[in-house]
């Protein structure tokens, strides 16, 4: 079976960026951990949200890197001085990747209740027209 990708299609000039970018979001789905939710604030705003129960402010990193919003999370070392006789609230570190859209800008990060607040805003597309002159050859 060949697989079909953007420039198989004539009429889809320079979308080369958007295929990588296609193949770049797919890879970045991680194990499911920490969950999140995704939510459209405005038309044109939106939210992330993680659920980070256990994890301080000190614990968490959000970074952009290369058009990819990266949170990572990493516990301190525990002492080993608590005995647990049943441990089913994770503890592990974390990387989460969310790839943003170009004029999609990272505003405030806010830690509420164990949950992970990441704001994004995105730029107003402008319309443009363009009119192209034809010369005589």
């Amino acid at each position: 079976m060949t697989k079909l990708t953007l420039g198989s299609y004539p009429h889809l000039l320079g979308f080369e960026q958007l295929e990588r970018l296609l193949e770049r979001t797919t890879k970045s789905g991680g194990e499911g951990y920490p969950p999140f939710n995704i939510e459209q604030t405005s038309d044109y705003s939106y939210r992330i949200t993680l659920a980070v129960a256990g994890f301080r402010e000190q614990d968490l990193s959000i970074t952009v890197e290369d058009r990819q919003l990266v949170v990572r999370g990493r516990q301190a070392e525990d002492s080993g001085e608590r005995i647990f006789l049943h441990r089913g609230i994770a503890a592990r570190q974390f990387q989460r990747s969310f790839v943003l859209a170009d004029g999609v800008e990272v505003g405030e990060a806010v830690m509420e209740n164990g949950l992970l607040h990441v704001d994004l805003t995105q730029a107003r597309p402008e319309t443009i027209v363009q009119t192209i002159q034809i010369k005589k050859g």
